[in-house]
């Protein structure tokens, strides 16, 4: 590793968290003669590259902050670097820097620091806010503020799987939520298709998030967590609120999944170039009964399967008095094969947007798993 860039990583441990940007930009005034430093964050609906201090957001498909952000490597075009911030996975955006030599050895550095500011904005970010108010182009509505802290993140790669998932409307939704972690041995995955209107949503799709993540961490197994949260969901509302999930458990060393269906969200699996929805038990909403025995079901994933799960939201979506229904959906899943799991959500929303005319009105999640086969 550089000097330069062992003095940037420095700096960006030693620098307040508001000023990670301009720190990082005084290394690299020293070091390669940059000048001019800008992060562009990602908006809440991954349609715009926003601005951390000045300049205007970023729109345009084919413009090389986007060509960098979309194909997660660096872009040099006449003196000006774009360079992926991306943090295991989870891109946050991408670094302006200018002027830079066309020079293999420093874009590389470069792309190193940036990787580096990636992992130190999520550091410092639940301390300060930043950087994620600068990443919203309108006001969150309450309950969205609530349901985004909540998420683990928008995508995440480790060497067995790629995972990505997308809320609609990003900045006013209510109940629909997911949640994953992984230990290196078996990704935990969670869709939830909320219930209700506003922050009452919100508060119902917390309650769950929260019980399946105290079970979770207690070793409990998928069955077991979800009696725990259709528990504790019961205690509080006594049956007159309840919400749909899908919990999954994959171990990575098998590709074996495991599956609890209450009453969940569509799971919808990409093999080979085929699209078919994998048949799944159905059992009751969490909440909706007390003391509900929920079962499990396995079945095994194959290297190179891609697996979609979305709510109703999404096969619901009406334009024109249309809905966009099961075989818009397969057909658009389809061609997502060669796409990211991050660029397939992002890319699906966007289908949706374009095929309502504007923001979705009823919630939509969707998430994306590639299983890429078990690793030493």
């Amino acid at each position: 590793m550089s000097e330069p860039v062992n003095r940037a990583r420095r700096t960006l441990n030693e620098t307040p968290a508001d000023r990670l940007v301009g720190g990082v930009g005084d290394v690299l005034a020293g070091s390669y003669g940059i000048t001019h430093v800008e992060l562009y964050q990602v908006d809440y609906r991954l349609a715009e590259l926003l601005p951390l201090t000045e300049g205007d957001s970023i729109t345009s498909p084919g413009h090389p902050a986007w060509r960098a952000f979309d194909h997660q490597s660096p872009i040099l075009t006449d003196g000006t670097a774009w360079l992926p911030v991306t943090m295991r996975g989870e891109r946050r955006g991408v670094l302006r820097l200018s002027p830079v030599a066309d020079d293999r050895e420093v874009v590389a550095a470069l792309a190193e620091i940036a990787t580096a500011l990636a992992h130190e904005v999520a550091a410092v970010s639940a301390g300060t806010d930043v950087y994620r108010a600068a990443r919203r182009t309108q006001r969150l509505t309450l309950a969205a503020e609530m349901q985004w802290d909540l998420l683990p993140g928008r995508s995440r790669i480790r060497p067995s799987f790629s995972l990505a998932g997308q809320l609609e409307p990003a900045y006013a939704v209510r109940g629909d939520s997911f949640d994953w972690s992984d230990d290196g041995e078996r990704l935990w995955l969670s869709t939830i298709n909320g219930t209700g209107e506003g922050v009452a949503a919100s508060l119902l799709t917390s309650l769950a998030t929260h019980a399946l993540r105290n079970a979770r961490r207690a070793g409990l197994s998928l069955a077991d967590q979800a009696a725990l949260a259709d528990q504790a969901i019961y205690d509080l509302y006594r049956g007159e609120q309840h919400l749909s999930a899908l919990l999954m458990e994959l171990d990575l060393r098998s590709g074996m999944m495991t599956v609890v269906d209450a009453g969940s969200p569509r799971l919808v699996l990409l093999r080979d170039g085929d699209v078919t929805e994998q048949p799944l038990e159905a059992q009751f909403p969490l909440g909706m009964f007390e003391a509900t025995d929920y079962h499990e079901q396995k079945f095994p994933l194959e290297r190179g399967d891609r697996v979609f799960v979305v709510s109703d939201g999404v096969v619901e979506a009406t334009g024109q008095h249309v809905r966009y229904g099961e075989t818009a959906l397969d057909r658009f899943l389809r061609r997502t094969g060669p796409m990211a799991p991050l660029d397939a959500v992002r890319s699906l929303i966007g289908d949706l947007r374009a095929f309502v005319a504007g923001d979705l009105v009823d919630d939509a999640v969707v998430v994306c798993l590639d299983w890429t086969g078990p690793q030493p």
